[in-house]
């Protein structure tokens, strides 16, 4: 049964919707590592039209790691490891560095901010949900987001500062619906990113202005005479008042996209007695949402290819159709089988299999660190780039030293790892 297919959404008009959208293959994930260019990179990453990789989902999704990205990088010729776009795939390391170490706590405050907890609101406004709050660079970035699935970093840190700090709306909710909408969306990145901005997890809270925006964004972003048309001074001043500034809405706005609680109708199935049959003294090699790497996975001798969605994890973390319809497109396409539930069932399901191999991770559904194994399952990591501190470091600052100690170059961490 074919995947439904997501609404379609009103253009963004600030030109930035890319007409290559995500494919998901390992060709077009390899095709974008290969357009990849560092020294425009770093001249040019802070642009909204700039030269940034676009890799994010492809990284998500596992069709590539930040090892990958860096053997590649380092295959066509030298590169200091402090060079911009080392930097910036180190900080997804470090996210998940912390995720490692603190578990679920990423998902509370990890220190005060500006304003305790109770100060904000754990409803995301309508006006902002619809992409009609008057600021053009929110509703610019809503409406991009919506119809891409995707948005350049500066973009999620202004709308982020927006909710949080000028619309007095908790970190947390932000966090939660930009995850849900977001091709990439990583649950380590997307929300530890958010407490940043927020000012939770780093020692100010980020704030911009129009001319930051008029810097970096076309004109149909800018937002001169609106309520981001202020000095940092007067920003950092609302940012520590309680009071939300006043919403103005404007104009008709979108329709929000549905987050789905659960894959779609058709794409996968409860394991019941004829597929449980099926995979009897049979290898198993698992993919997830989250191990879509393999070119050639094919199905072993004897064996079948088994895609698998942990069901109480996207109870927790909706997911846009867009993403499941990237997702699952890869899936169908590997697949031999299509099974979804909690890891319990799961595991029960195939019990009967001679062999499961599988790539853990974070996000489930491989077994969880508390299950006891099974000698017949075998789970490997998911892949690090960088030797993790034993301790959790508490800034990236400290970590990006530690991870970095002794190497110079590209070409010197290769003979490392």
């Amino acid at each position: 049964m074919p995947m439904p297919m997501p609404m379609p959404m009103p253009m963004p008009t600030g030109e930035l919707f890319h007409s290559d959208p995500f494919e998901p293959t390992p060709a077009a994930a390899q095709a974008r590592l290969a357009s990849v260019q560092p020294a425009a990179y770093a001249r040019t990453r802070n642009q909204l039209d700039g030269a940034v990789t676009r890799l994010s989902p492809y990284l998500t999704h596992g069709f590539l790691s930040v090892q990958d990205v860096l053997a590649a990088l380092h295959r066509r010729g030298p590169l200091p490891v402090q060079h911009k776009l080392v930097f910036e795939l180190a900080w997804r390391e470090y996210f998940h560095h912390v995720w490692h170490h603190l578990g679920d706590d990423i998902f509370e405050s990890l220190h005060d901010g500006v304003l305790p907890d109770s100060a904000y609101a754990h409803e995301l406004p309508a006006d902002i949900r619809q992409a009609r709050t008057g600021v053009p660079v929110i509703d610019e970035a809503v409406r991009t987001l919506y119809a891409t699935g995707y948005l350049h970093n500066h973009a999620r840190m202004w709308l982020a500062s927006y909710v949080v700090h000028l619309r007095k709306v908790h970190w947390r909710s932000g966090a939660d619906w930009l995850y849900g909408h977001l091709l990439d969306g990583d649950l380590a990145s997307n929300h530890l990113s958010w407490q940043w901005v927020a000012g939770t997890g780093s020692h100010k809270p980020y704030l911009f202005n129009a001319e930051n925006v008029a810097r970096y964004a076309p004109p149909a972003w800018h937002s001169t005479g609106t309520v981001v048309d202020r000095s940092y001074e007067e920003l950092d001043r609302i940012a520590r008042q309680t009071r939300p500034l006043a919403a103005r809405p404007a104009g008709p706005g979108v329709e929000e996209p549905a987050l789905l609680a659960a894959p779609p109708p058709g794409l996968f199935i409860a394991p019941d007695a004829q597929t449980v049959q099926s995979v009897l003294g049979r290898t198993l090699h698992c993919v997830h949402p989250w191990s879509l790497a393999a070119t050639d996975i094919g199905s072993p001798a004897n064996g079948l290819t088994l895609g698998i969605a942990s069901t109480p994890f996207h109870a927790r973390w909706p997911w846009s159709p867009a993403r499941w319809r990237f997702v699952g497109t890869r899936m169908q396409a590997v697949c031999d089988l299509m099974w979804a539930g909690p890891t319990e069932a799961l595991r029960a399901a195939w019990a009967g299999a001679a062999a499961v191999h599988g790539v853990q991770d974070r996000h489930g559904p491989g077994p969880a660190s508390d299950v006891p194994p099974n000698p017949r399952e075998h789970w490997l990591a998911s892949p690090r780039c960088f030797e993790w501190p034993a301790q959790r470091c508490h800034s990236f600052s400290q970590f990006w030293t530690r991870v970095s100690r002794g190497v110079s170059h590209l070409d010197a961490w290769t003979e490392r790892h």
